[in-house]
């Protein structure tokens, strides 16, 4: 889920609980991370992240599952934040590969045990090498879960030979972090997707998800095919500028992004415009 903020840049909690209501009881999503990279965690206090959290599980909690984006590249402070989330009220946690440090797989191995270790609460493992500069190798997923606390992975790699390797494995389960990428780790054994697009397209992508596992792989690729274009258009620039366009576009304002995100030129409006007609999605919630 995106952070609303007000005019001036502020957290916006009474925006918050509304968007969170918005994607649990109309867009139909089963879950939400707050103070994911989506939710522009690198700008947001961690007292920020405290406020916007204990709100949407107020919200939602008893009828979605929350989870908290606790990663940095600091395992200490990664502590601190997990046990903040829990305090908070948190289902879960997201926890991403520490970035900019690229430690050997010994390193991140240490890290994930000692945030498992501490945390109180089931942890995915969000691993996207092209952000953080470091995979997690399948052989570290495969060690990783064999701590009870660590049940899943985000799955940002691209790299689904692999990614069904380590399903076979070690049982974690496995979410695409790419919303295009849903249908095809279905195909190995994934169970769902933790998205961008999600904002728009949660009923679709719900619809999809359910259609493959009932057996209905031509409606699943139907769906698919159908949403393709939102999927892939959000990343046409970074997802949260777009996210927090196309709301505001379908009439649902969460505010501006924080520095050093910019907001969607006139360009990128006219691309996102034409992506959600493509999936055929209408152009404000009043629409429905």
């Amino acid at each position: 889920m995106v952070t609303p903020f007000d005019v001036a840049g502020a957290l916006d909690i009474e925006k918050a609980v509304q968007l969170a209501t918005h994607l649990v009881d109309e867009q139909g999503n089963d879950g939400l991370v707050i103070s994911g990279t989506t939710g522009e965690s690198p700008t947001t206090s961690d007292a920020e992240k405290a406020d916007v959290l204990a709100a949407v599980v107020e919200a939602v909690g008893d009828r979605a599952h929350v989870l908290a984006g606790v990663g940095t590249f600091d395992t200490v402070h990664t502590v601190h934040l997990a046990q903040q989330a829990a305090k908070a009220g948190a289902s879960g946690l997201l926890v991403v590969t520490h970035y900019y440090s690229r430690p050997p797989q010994a390193g991140v191995l240490a890290h994930f045990r000692a945030v498992a270790d501490a945390a109180e609460l089931p942890i995915l493992v969000y691993d996207i090498p092209h952000r953080t500069g470091t995979a997690v190798e399948p052989e570290t997923l495969i060690a990783l879960a064999r701590h009870e606390q660590i049940v899943g992975v985000k799955d940002a790699k691209g790299d689904v030979v692999s990614s069904s390797r380590v399903i076979a494995e070690s049982g974690l389960a496995y979410y695409a972090g790419d919303d295009a990428m849903t249908l095809p780790l279905l195909a190995v054994g994934g169970v769902g997707v933790v998205g961008t697009s999600t904002h728009f397209t949660g009923r679709g992508t719900k619809a999809l998800i359910e259609a493959y596992v009932r057996g209905d792989v031509a409606e699943a690729l139907r769906r698919h095919r159908e949403l393709l274009p939102i999927y892939t258009g959000i990343f046409r620039t970074q997802g949260t500028i777009l996210v927090k366009a196309g709301l505001r576009l379908r009439g649902l304002d969460v505010g501006p992004v924080r520095l050093p995100l910019v907001e969607a030129t006139e360009h990128e409006l006219s691309h996102l415009r034409e992506d959600l007609s493509a999936a055929g999605l209408p152009r404000d919630y009043s629409a429905r």
